[in-house]
This record gives C-alpha cells, structure tokens and sequence, in this order.
C-alpha cells in the first residue's frame, strides 16, 4: 500500500482524439438540424458510459432513433469508434512502458461500452498497465469520487500516492478532492517531466 503509482486517463492523453466532424456529417445526410443526433441520442451515450447498456442495445437504439438501417448503423458506429479511438500518443505511451517496474502503473477511463476490447486490439494499453478501470465496467463516471476510489483498490495503492493525469480540469480538481495528486495535460513534455518528479520523489 505504499506505492508510488501513476494512472492516466485514455482519450485527449494516450489517445489523441480530435473532433472528426463524424455527427454533423451525418445530420448533413439525413437532413438534420445540427445537434439532432445527440438530443435524441443522448441518454444512450450515457448509459453506454455506465455500461447499463450492451453494444446490440445501442446499434438497435441508432437504428430506431435516427431510422437508420443496418447498413447505414454499422457506418455509422465505424465513425464513431474512428473518433473515440483516435491516434496513439506514442510519445507518452513509449515513456509510460519505460516505467514499469518502477512504479505502479493504471488507467481511469470514462469510457463506452466495446471499448475494452477495441483498445487492447489497436494499442495493447492492457500491456502498458497494470489495471484499466473503465466507468462502462464499473457503472461508475468521474468526475465521481468513487471511480478514482475505484482505480486505487484495484491498484491495491493510497490515492496520497498516486498522480492522475487527466485532460478535463474538473477531474483533474476531483482526483484532488480524492486525495490523488494531479496533472492537467496540456502537452507530453510537460506530462513526462511532472511523472517523472512523481516516481522520482516516491511515496
């Protein structure tokens, strides 16, 4: 339990996510209003965030909502796993691997539900860590409290120890009020430099 450690979040830190343009385009072909698909669709993408629902759940929810057939709800889920996914940051994931050993090593991610197994078949972060906490698994989100409580459990590590990186300011302020340290991301150097103060320093 006296552990450094370091958990990082998934997109906007190892995954780079910028916005693709994916919903207007498909507002654009269906003769939309702009904001259309994530009004009608929006309870949907919460519980798919908390797992309450499976992947056939929502393909059926896309289809019914937005009268898309099947066709139409696989590319349309193709362009929405496109931008969830993103790039790698391989910068950061090639010095996060060059730690294990040294510390302990996680992710807290608010993620959706099919995210697990996409994540590990693209970049392998089941690998990179020792432990993926992912909200659509534990039906839990952050900012909640719970879910970094979550990420040290399964750690088996103090959240006085551990730094969290993170790319939204608000979870960064709730990792802090869990009693975690924190890191805003802005870019990998200044990333890189505060990890390596972290494990440098110890517990």
């Amino acid at each position: 339990m006296t552990a450094t450690c370091v958990i990082l979040d998934i997109g906007g830190v190892l995954e780079i996510t910028p916005e693709t343009g994916w919903v207007r385009r498909w507002e654009e072909r269906l003769e939309l209003p702009s904001g259309t698909v994530n009004e009608r669709m929006r309870d949907v993408w919460r519980a798919g965030s908390l797992g309450s629902i499976g992947e056939r759940d929502v393909h059926e929810q896309v289809a019914a909502r937005l009268g898309l057939d099947a066709h139409q709800v696989e590319g349309f889920m193709a362009d929405l796993w496109t931008e969830y996914l993103g790039t790698p940051n391989e910068e950061l994931i090639d010095y996060v691997r060059g730690l294990r050993g040294s510390c302990r090593l996680g992710i807290l991610s608010n993620s959706f539900v099919g995210a697990r197994q996409r994540e590990a078949e693209l970049y392998r972060f089941d690998d990179l860590v020792e432990q993926i906490v992912y909200s659509h698994e534990i039906g839990l989100a952050k900012p909640d409290r719970r879910a970094f409580e979550a990420a040290c459990v399964s750690l088996d590590v103090r959240p006085e120890n551990c730094l969290f990186v993170d790319d939204v300011a608000v979870n960064i302020e709730a990792a802090r009020a869990a009693g975690m340290r924190s890191h805003l991301f802005e870019d990998n150097a200044r990333t890189i430099a505060r990890i390596a103060a972290h494990v440098n320093t110890g517990p």
